[in-house]
């Protein structure tokens, strides 16, 4: 499995969506067939303009008379929160965090709609073999945070959990290196016991 670190890597290259003057009913069936809680709203060009959910279709079928929302475009929450292709994975959970979102539309440098990333899409970084997980981290560790030769540090990764053992030339490298590995996609944790060397004698 390659590594897992971007939303292009994720996400769901094809994407529900609707136009901005799909008719109230159109949307329902749209949700419906698609299992989905909320679409995409698009303009003629293909940019994002909001989001329509259950709850504006709730909200907005309440109306009566001429002013009554009847379309995408009036019943739709605006802006829409978004995310690009290239942001990272945490980015975009913490942006379904902060809005209590279960999707994100994934557009381009021009606002266009190219696909969707859902908190399962997410969750996929979790799914990687164990010992892919550990390939990496011995990798960031010996290229980029000890200098090669000067540290003895094992890894072993289950269930998610890495755990790093050995010895490294400075005490202070150990919270470096806890923290690194802690950014390797697919860590759930990570448990250390990593020492200076005994000084010769």
């Amino acid at each position: 499995m390659k590594h897992l670190r971007t939303v292009d890597d994720v996400m769901t290259r094809t994407a529900i969506c609707v136009d901005h003057d799909t008719a109230f009913k159109d949307i329902v069936e749209t949700m419906r067939k698609g299992n989905v809680s909320a679409l995409p709203v698009r303009t003629g060009d293909g940019r994002v303009a909001g989001v329509v959910s259950e709850a504006d279709l709730l909200l907005g079928g309440r109306g009566t008379g001429p002013d009554r929302a009847t379309t995408a475009e009036q019943l739709m929450t605006r802006p829409a929160v978004t995310v690009t292709k290239d942001a990272g994975i945490p980015v975009a959970a913490r942006l379904m965090a902060r809005g209590h979102l279960k999707r994100l539309p994934v557009v381009d440098g021009d606002g266009r709609l190219i696909g969707v990333v859902s908190r399962g899409d997410l969750l996929k970084v979790y799914l990687r073999p164990d010992a892919d997980i550990a390939a990496e981290i011995r990798e960031l560790i010996t290229r980029q945070l000890v200098p090669r030769g000067s540290a003895v540090i094992h890894v072993h990764v289950a269930a998610g959990v890495a755990h790093l053992y050995g010895s490294l030339p400075d005490p202070a490298l150990a919270d470096v290196v806890v923290r690194a590995a802690r950014t390797v996609p697919g860590v759930v944790d990570v448990e250390a016991d990593l020492a200076a060397p005994a000084p010769a004698v």
